[in-house]
């Protein structure tokens, strides 16, 4: 079971109402937020300067709709419907002033919820500037994750709440084989909650303290890095 990165979109996602996304700039991360949205279910639309990848991800069906403009132009994001959204995503990352223009353009033009994505810390902090409500770092999150598979090789999947928790998918240590979650008392312990226990077919989610763990299985576990670290990994 892979966990996806997730934590570009929370705040999105986390608001029931919120069902229409727009993603502007259409490069690997912009296709890929595209994609994943549109097969969750949600209406997705995409945007970019570029003609011939505004054509390929309505030939590819990752957007519900898809139109070519120049996003630091604000009439051709007004006419594009782009402030009607609640949430937008920037994800212009290698182009540093159409980034900011873009994030501004649109947060001035009354989005709610503009995820933008940088390429620099201080690119990140040129966002927040101009009125990002979430910065993204998607090439630092994907090596923070790779290192943490080399070096841990029982974490199966990581995804970063934020600076200080994420959410693990790792191999049940030996430790805890036989074991049931009240006897192990993780939260007291490690400071770790287990929010699901399975395998790749089916995870049961919140088990009962009465669980019986399997080392066979895997288990998901929210947490602090520290706490995370101090779990007994396999070998």
């Amino acid at each position: 079971m892979n966990l996806p990165n997730w934590n570009f979109l929370f705040q999105g996602l986390r608001r029931g109402e919120n069902r229409q996304f727009a993603v502007i700039g259409l490069g690997r991360f912009g296709r890929a937020v595209c994609g994943k949205l549109h097969e969750l279910g949600y209406e997705v639309m995409g945007t970019d300067i570029n003609e011939k990848l505004v054509a390929t991800v309505m030939t590819d069906k990752l957007v519900s709709k898809a139109v070519q403009l120049d996003s630091t132009e604000v009439t051709a994001l007004r006419q594009a419907g782009i402030f009607e959204f609640d949430t937008v995503i920037v994800a212009i990352g290698n182009y540093l002033q159409e980034s900011i223009v873009t994030t501004l353009n649109v947060k001035e033009g009354g989005v709610e919820n503009v995820i933008a994505k940088a390429s620099s810390s201080v690119h990140g902090k040129l966002l927040k500037r101009v009125g990002a409500d979430r910065i993204v770092y998607p090439e630092y999150e994907a090596g923070a994750a790779l290192a943490m598979t080399l070096t841990r090789p029982s974490i199966l999947d990581r995804f970063a709440i934020d600076d200080k928790h994420c959410i693990v998918e790792i191999r049940i240590p030996e430790e805890f084989h036989g074991k049931t979650l009240a006897e192990l008392s993780l939260r007291s312990n490690y400071g770790v909650n287990v929010l699901a226990v399975g395998n790749d077919d089916c995870f049961e989610i919140n088990p009962s303290p009465e669980k019986r763990l399997d080392k066979e299985l895997m288990m998901m576990v929210i947490g602090t890095n520290e706490a995370i670290h101090r779990l007994p990994f396999c070998k």
